[in-house]
């Protein structure tokens, strides 16, 4: 029996891109799906929550994703440009063109079936430090490619139809905190949340003890 999970993932969480190794080699090396549930970063959905955090939270975080990285051995950078922009004046609540496609185009792989492929290479080109400017060029393109996509078909659909993506992510966001957290990247497996990529061992136990299976 192929046992299934919801993701609730986020392009602008470093933690989100840390996760996805190990979920692509769950599905490669094990019975289960991933349903993916592309949703908004918190700095979008709420930007108060960074406005009201003590100092000493953003100066761990900045520590902590960088020696997360470094643990699990994957290549690391502070994005270039940030998916998220924020102004002086409006901080977070300003224009967010980068994320909001973003997240539009990982609800149109999720539509064709390669939505984990297409979290694990954009987050790459994203986060993994080789790749400045990756919103220009044909950095999305290629990375769409080697998930076994056609980006400009994808592009089409996400540009033709904004708000049909952009009401899935919404469904994902309410459906996200149904299930007990807001934060990514968050799975839900037998209606129980792991939220965090360090939950992925627990995750994996839970899956095993309901009959995880090899390919």
């Amino acid at each position: 029996m192929t046992l299934s999970y919801d993701l609730y993932w986020s392009f602008r969480s470093p933690y989100s891109y840390m996760v996805t190794p190990r979920l692509m080699a769950l599905e490669r090396d094990y019975d289960v799906a991933c349903q993916v549930r592309p949703v908004y970063p918190l700095a979008v959905r709420t930007p108060e929550f960074f406005e009201q955090q003590d100092p000493l939270w953003v100066r761990y975080f900045m520590t902590d994703v960088f020696r997360e990285a470094g643990f699990l051995g994957l290549p690391f950078r502070w994005p270039r440009p940030d998916p998220v922009q924020r102004s002086e004046d409006q901080g977070y609540r300003m224009p967010q063109p980068y994320i909001h496609r973003l997240t539009h185009l990982g609800v149109a792989a999720a539509e064709q079936g390669r939505g984990l492929a297409f979290l694990t290479e954009v987050s790459r080109t994203i986060w993994g430090g080789e790749v400045d400017n990756w919103h220009e060029g044909d950095h999305l393109a290629r990375a769409a490619e080697r998930a076994g996509l056609d980006f400009a078909a994808l592009a089409a659909a996400v540009d033709a139809d904004p708000a049909h993506f952009a009401a899935i992510v919404e469904e994902n966001q309410v459906a996200q905190r149904a299930a007990g957290h807001w934060g990514v990247p968050m799975m839900v497996f037998g209606g129980e949340a792991f939220f965090g990529q360090d939950r992925f061992d627990q995750l994996k136990w839970r899956m095993e003890a309901a009959g995880l299976a090899r390919r």
